[in-house]
């Protein structure tokens, strides 16, 4: 039997930003109901591959596909959730109207929101359990509420493939217990999940596979390959410590 297309793939993929390459020569695929961890240290380009992924920077060389397409004909099927700190908590909007701007920001900024994309929005906020606090504004929320609506907005638009970046780092524990369910429901449904994380614990416990980042992708496997100290190291930048 064939196996699968996948929902995203990344061949040979390079990024120069500012004149410094971000990321060369990354390949990578996933498949629909499939959660991949891409760990590695700061500065190795994880941030930079998701964004690639999401036709948000411009490749120098290599070719992103997602569902078999270019990534701008395909960008209605792909959900992001960014760092906290890449969102405007400052601005004067409460949960609901967060997370419905970004429905109505997939359909066109200028089309007033319809009843279904007030019902998604809706029912997103009540997957991640913000529901009584639909109404309160965003710079008042604490961490892991914050999160949630950074997952909501994501949620909002049913993606099949969706994006994010380091989601447990600074979270409460219940947000990170609902955030770990929200990802089992997902895959168990169908999408496809690539999750950059610095907890090598949670990617061991929860990952399909995981892609050792180091400015490319160094290495890709099931979560034992967490388990090669010397391969771990090497992602991490640490390559004296294993003699490479």
């Amino acid at each position: 039997m064939n196996e699968p297309a996948p929902l995203l793939r990344l061949d040979s993929v390079t990024v120069t930003l500012g004149g410094r390459t971000a990321l060369r020569d990354a390949s990578l695929t996933l498949h629909p109901g499939e959660l991949v961890g891409l760990i590695g240290p700061n500065g190795a380009g994880k941030t930079t591959l998701l964004r690639a992924a999401l036709g948000l920077v411009p490749l120098a060389a290599g070719r992103v596909r997602v569902d078999g397409r270019p990534v701008a004909a395909a960008r209605p099927l792909v959900g992001y959730v960014p760092q906290r700190h890449d969102f405007a908590w400052d601005f004067p909007v409460d949960v609901a109207g967060a997370v419905l701007a970004a429905r109505t920001r997939a359909v066109g900024w200028l089309r007033p929101a319809r009843a279904a994309d007030r019902r998604a929005a809706a029912e997103a906020i009540d997957r991640v359990g913000l529901t009584p606090l639909c109404r309160r504004p965003v710079g008042e929320l604490s961490g892991g509420q914050r999160q949630r609506v950074l997952v909501a907005r994501a949620l909002a638009t049913a993606p099949r493939l969706l994006l994010l970046d380091e989601p447990f780092t600074g979270v409460d524990t219940p947000t990170r217990r609902l955030l770990g369910e929200l990802l089992a429901e997902l895959r168990a449904a169908g999408t496809g999940l690539l999750m950059a994380t610095h907890d090598l614990a949670s990617a061991a416990e929860r990952c399909d596979r995981v892609a050792l980042v180091d400015g490319t992708v160094a290495a890709v496997g099931g979560p034992e390959l967490l388990a090669d100290a010397g391969s771990v190291l090497r992602a991490f930048g640490l390559r004296s410590a294993v003699g490479a």
